[in-house]
């Protein structure tokens, strides 16, 4: 049904229709539709150059995060002409998935309560990756406390290698180390992504383990290396989580990683996050220069 309330406004020269703007879709803190659209709004510069070229997939929950979710990745009927697509194969079809190349885009699929944004490590075509993600998974009796003593390992193992990588949170429980690479074959990124997995357990072995086995994770970190398959995706720098209450992927600076004494340190709200942005810029512009991207040793 056509909602009687809807706002129509215009972004970038881009008409939009806005619906539904009073539905709460976080009904814990009351975080509502309206407020969806203004963060992404307000995010967006900072957020888009890591969606650019990345086909996105997205997950939707129409009712909020209490209601219905599903996996959005095809560009839907009736989708304004403007939004971009790019075909992607995928195991037994090819999905003509949207490219999130602008705000309008952005805000776009923000109306259509697409909460979180995940993207691909690579750009255009998957047989190359122009990114290496640690992907630092807390098991039960660990939290972001211990991920970061593995994100500090892991720094220094990458430095050695001569690679450069920025944290972030990953809106839940982890965090994410994005490191930026030339292009470079996917099955070698993912070959590294797995030997340092191993070096990290064997430099850690008490708290890091790089096997998906769910009975080895207790008290440990799991390094999930698969991440870095070109069929996965990550959830992007920005992008809203759909779990209670509305938490954030969240750029960081090394200093925070270095002193985090308690998860609460790193949990940041969608508020948080637009005052840091604000501040500080986007902590992760550097990862889309060219200068920064580096090349895995033979």
């Amino acid at each position: 049904m056509p909602d009687p309330n809807a706002t129509v406004t215009e972004v970038d020269g881009r008409r939009l229709r806005l619906t539904h703007l009073e539905r709460v879709l976080y009904p814990r803190t009351g975080f509502s539709k309206a407020a969806v659209l203004h963060y992404y709004a307000q995010v967006g510069p900072a957020m888009l150059p890591h969606l650019r070229d990345r086909p996105a997939s997205f997950l939707r929950l129409p009712e909020g995060v209490e209601g219905e979710r599903f996996w959005a990745k095809r560009v839907p009927p009736g989708a304004p002409d403007w939004v971009r697509g790019l075909d992607v194969e995928h195991h037994r079809e090819t999905l003509h998935q949207v490219v999130v190349a602008d705000l309008p885009t952005l805000l776009w699929a923000a109306n259509l309560s697409c909460l979180e944004i995940h993207v691909p490590q690579w750009r255009l075509a998957p047989q190359t990756h122009d990114r290496l993600i640690v992907d630092l998974d807390p098991g039960p009796g660990t939290s972001v406390v211990q991920c970061c003593a593995v994100a500090l390992a892991a720094r220094e193992l990458l430095a050695q290698d001569g690679l450069r990588a920025w944290p972030k949170t990953t809106g839940s429980k982890g965090l994410h180390l994005t490191v930026p690479l030339v292009e470079t074959p996917a099955d070698r990124v993912g070959d590294y992504a797995r030997e340092l997995a191993r070096r990290l357990r064997l430099a850690l072995p008490e708290l890091v383990v790089d096997r998906m086995a769910k009975q080895l994770r207790a008290g440990r970190v799991f390094v999930d290396w698969s991440q870095n398959s070109s069929a996965k995706t990550t959830a992007a720098a920005y992008s809203l989580r759909a779990g209670a209450e509305p938490g954030v992927s969240t750029p960081l600076a090394w200093p925070e990683v270095e002193s985090c004494g308690r998860p609460e340190e790193l949990a940041f709200t969608p508020d948080h996050v637009t005052a840091r942005v604000r501040e500080h810029g986007d902590l992760q512009a550097a990862l889309t220069e060219p200068a920064t991207a580096g090349t895995l040793p033979d």
